[in-house]
């Protein structure tokens, strides 16, 4: 994976005066890790925007403040303006090569599912993210979810199904649902106004209860 280079210069404004740096094009910024001392950074609003379409917050990118030698951080989701949406702050964690970290890693859905694009059915996500723990060097930016798996109403995808890099642990749940798909609506749900809402709702009840919706498909047969 091609090297993601950031630069970032040492702030000395601090408070409301902050205000003054995102006029010039720029953004604060703040650095903190394990074993140093948080510090006050700048940064240039535009270089940091690129950066983060690439990096996301689970890819390692080289950081260098001023003239010292870069290091490898993590950025955090940053803070944005609620109606424009304009980046207003953001985070670098210090990472320790050495030692392991816990993080989110973003979900990337590929491929069609046969039982949406045939069967006319409702593709539901139930996550987009799982909670990895794993040594720095062991991140990727996303983990693929192929949904050409689900070929009935009947398939899904969970957690335990995920292709994941051999030195990387996912901590949530491996029986929790990641996705599947719902039968299309008759015309009689559609007059009693059933919604997706409803739908996710039924999907959830049974990734929580599977033994108790596969006793109730026994009786049915």
């Amino acid at each position: 994976m091609e090297a993601i280079t950031l630069e970032a210069k040492t702030r000395t404004i601090l408070g409301k005066k902050v205000k003054k740096i995102r006029r010039n094009g720029l953004i604060p910024a703040n650095l903190y890790g394990n074993g140093i001392e948080n510090q006050s950074l700048t940064l240039n609003l535009v270089a940091f925007a690129q950066v983060f379409k690439k990096a996301g917050s689970s890819t390692l990118v080289s950081l260098k403040i001023d003239d010292q030698k870069s290091f490898k951080v993590l950025v955090h989701e940053p803070d944005r303006e609620p109606r424009t949406r304009a980046i207003t702050h953001v985070d670098f964690y210090k990472v320790k090569m050495s030692e392991k970290i816990k993080t989110e890693i973003p979900l990337e859905f590929i491929g069609e599912s046969p039982a949406v694009t045939d069967l006319e059915g409702n593709l539901i996500i139930n996550r987009d993210a799982v909670q990895v723990e794993c040594l720095p060097d062991a991140l990727v930016q996303h983990i693929e979810v192929d949904l050409s798996v689900l070929k009935t109403f009947d398939d899904m995808i969970h957690i335990s199904d995920l292709k994941i890099p051999e030195k990387m642990e996912i901590l949530d749940d491996a029986e929790e649902l990641i996705a599947t798909v719902s039968a299309p609506r008759s015309e009689e749900e559609l007059e009693e106004g059933t919604t997706a809402e409803d739908e996710k709702a039924a999907v959830d009840a049974l990734a929580e209860n599977p033994e108790e919706t596969e006793e109730k498909t026994e009786d049915k047969k």
